[in-house]
């Protein structure tokens, strides 16, 4: 399918971004990295700007400094069309897909409607590090069932309670770990705060 088109933009209507780009979008990415590194550990995100409504604060960072104009970007539905997309194609410059196989990135709002891990892109032989990023915006990163991870890391093991997910989504990961090195890497964000799932990490569901 091809990309989706651009939305009409009022310059008016597009809220601020980072003050100092580099230097706040260099600190972004460490934060970003070390959650990666070290998977189930909280990186906290409270110095980024405000984002446009319907993005809490750790999302619009985490677009701020990944999405550019070479990452096609999968959006939730909530957010297209709104103040969100435009704040996005205006500080970013991201292409948009209507085709989550075709997505660089793809940022969700409602976990419950989202497409499943299996329907982006997972990278394939020559290139297993273009497959999908996703970034899942939720309405915590604690209180819902507890998993535990292990794998690359993570010294013994470790765990996350992310409030919000379908039933059924730490299947899925698991399903997706087990295809590395395919399969997507998750972001999960709340409120000013950051967490991340790489495809390497296994997740043991408690009570199984």
């Amino acid at each position: 399918m091809p990309a989706c088109p651009p939305a009409i933009l009022n310059l008016a209507d597009v809220a601020a971004a980072f003050i100092d780009p580099t230097r706040e979008s260099q600190a972004v990415f460490r934060k970003v990295m070390d959650a990666v590194a070290r998977p189930g550990t909280i990186q906290d995100l409270a110095f980024a700007p405000d984002a446009p409504q319907g993005l809490d604060r750790a999302a619009g960072a985490v677009a701020l400094t990944l999405f550019d104009f070479e990452t096609p970007v999968w959006l939730d539905p909530a957010l297209r069309g709104g103040t969100a997309e435009g704040w996005m194609r205006f500080h970013c410059g991201c292409p948009l897909t209507d085709d989550p196989v075709k997505a660089a990135f793809a940022l969700i709002t409602d976990a419950l409607a989202a497409p499943e891990l299996a329907a982006f892109n997972q990278g394939d032989a020559k290139y297993p590090d273009r497959s999908t990023t996703l970034v899942v915006q939720l309405p915590a990163l604690d209180g819902g069932p507890r998993v535990t991870l292990t794998g690359p890391g993570i010294r013994s093991e470790a765990s996350l309670a992310l409030a919000g997910l379908p039933n059924g989504f730490w299947e899925q990961a698991q399903a997706n770990q087990a295809k590395f090195q395919f399969g997507v890497d998750l972001i999960f964000v709340a409120a000013d705060r950051l967490t991340a799932l790489p495809r390497s990490t296994r997740v043991t569901i408690q009570g199984n």
